[in-house]
């Protein structure tokens, strides 16, 4: 979806020509998998941080467009509403000091857009869900001036016929509620963790991304509030699924699949298996017809870009022009920090890099289901998630991680030639969070508890502790 389109409106031969086209680009791909027409270029990391501009009462401030004027930084982009950007680092090869070279970076991009914010009175946020956003804010009038944003919403409702979307959400709470567009959407934000991969690595890179999803949302918690109700402590997951329900095709081979989804399946033989589901599974959402080259794939691209896998793979360039691979790791919400946002990151490349190098592939240890179930428990009780593990293993989240999967990431990232003392900081983060319980979500109640306050006080408080730059388990209540 980061592509413009030139038109919102379509006809019944733009989905024609555009299904064709797709068609003959899903082929391609196939045929450039076999025939290692795709980088061999791995291990190649990198990341998009999404974030709220909040005015001086800590509620969202739809100025994006002004924002973005002002700061003029082609890493920070427009996002659905005009109250989010996007921030975006450069790609690192994950040797030698990667991880502090990512910090770095987001840090001062951070820096920049503070420093901006601050000239129009509102600041830069980044959380899974705003505390302070109300239903009522959600709205077209809010959506950012691009027409693919407007385009998305038209084919959203045409493709439910006009049915209003439905959020049903039980947690602590329940919250209940129909909204008549997708801009429930723009209340889910992320930190999108990408690796570039090659087709040799690539089944057992995005089967290892699925396995390693739900210890990944357990640790990286910070949505446990929507709308002022208490519900799951990653309550982003449930809100995006819901926010855009448009499932396939109703006679298709396995039943309706859901645009956001954690997916239908390991893969098995190819990476291509995902692309193939797109073509064979999911309506044309988007039918804007490009005149590049087939072999631009910018008809798959697009499509790609309006199915919502937990777990996404991306087909990009390198600079001379070959296509690559690379997985988009979409499960971890915005963080607490930019230390703990790189610590999310360095725990994701570790595992990866681990467990798609084992002898034994997990995804034959753990069946996909499990991994499945694994990912929505660690949703609802992230560290405290009861989940299997391989070869029939089953515990609290918290303690696998503990005894087992810091020391396997630390392994993982060392083979890549990360070194010791990167992977023993960015990892010493993440246990030192995890051993004290102290997720975004679990600071984010306690801190409720502790002084009765509304979801302002709760906001104002999360933001005077993120802007100290401190990661969430040294932040008190």
């Amino acid at each position: 979806m980061g592509q413009e389109i030139v038109a919102s409106h379509f006809r019944q031969q733009d989905f024609d020509e555009f299904r064709e086209r797709l068609r003959v680009e899903t082929g391609l791909l196939l045929a450039g998998l076999e025939e290692s027409a795709f980088s061999s270029r791995d291990g190649i990391g990198g990341f998009e941080l999404e974030a709220w501009l909040v005015d001086q009462g800590v509620h969202p401030a739809p100025v994006n467009k002004e924002f973005l004027e002002r700061l003029d930084n082609p890493l920070v982009v427009p996002e659905l509403a005009r109250f989010n950007v996007e921030l975006n680092g450069h790609p690192q090869l994950l040797q030698a000091d990667a991880l502090s070279r990512m910090e770095s970076e987001l840090t001062a991009t951070m820096a920049h857009c503070n420093r901006v914010a601050a000239g129009i009175d509102v600041s830069v946020l980044t959380i899974g869900i705003l505390p302070t956003v109300a239903e009522d804010e959600l709205t077209p009038r809010n959506m950012s001036d691009m027409k693919r944003y407007r385009a998305l919403n038209e084919q959203v409702l045409r493709l439910r016929e006009g049915k209003p979307l439905e959020l049903d959400i039980l947690g602590q709470d329940h919250l209940s509620t129909r909204h008549a567009d997708v801009m429930l959407e723009s209340a889910t934000t992320s930190f999108q963790i990408h690796l570039k991969i090659s087709p040799e690595r690539a089944v057992r890179a995005y089967n290892a991304a699925l396995v390693a999803s739900a210890p990944m949302v357990a640790v990286s918690a910070n949505s446990p509030y929507l709308f002022g109700r208490d519900l799951w402590d990653e309550t982003r997951i449930p809100l995006f699924e819901q926010s855009v329900a448009v499932g396939g095709y109703a006679g298709a081979a396995h039943g309706p699949i859901r645009r956001v989804t954690f997916g239908s399946g390991y893969a098995r033989e190819s990476i291509g298996e995902c692309f193939v589901e797109n073509l064979e599974h999911y309506p044309v959402m988007l039918p804007m017809n490009f005149e590049t080259g087939e072999e631009q794939f910018s008809h798959l691209r697009l499509h790609n870009g309006t199915i919502w896998r937990w777990n996404r793979p991306l087909v990009g360039f390198d600079e001379d022009g070959t296509p690559h691979l690379r997985i988009e790791h979409r499960v971890v919400p915005g963080g607490t920090s930019v230390a703990d946002n790189i610590a999310d990151a360095a725990f994701f490349f570790g595992l990866i890099f681990y467990y798609s190098g084992c002898a034994d592939a997990p995804e034959h240890s753990l069946a996909f289901a499990s991994a499945r179930d694994n990912f929505y428990a660690a949703a609802r009780n992230s560290l405290s998630a009861q989940i299997n593990w391989l070869d029939g293993e089953r515990g609290p989240v918290q303690m696998l991680v503990l005894d087992r999967l810091l020391d396997e990431a630390r392994q993982g990232l060392e083979s890549r030639g990360v070194v010791a003392a990167e992977s023993n900081h960015y990892l010493g983060i993440i246990e030192a969070r995890v051993r004290e319980s102290r997720t975004g979500s679990a600071w984010q109640r306690e801190y409720v508890a502790a002084h009765e306050c509304d979801m302002t006080g709760l906001t104002r408080a999360y933001l005077e502790r993120q802007q100290q730059g401190r990661p969430v388990h040294e932040w008190k209540l």
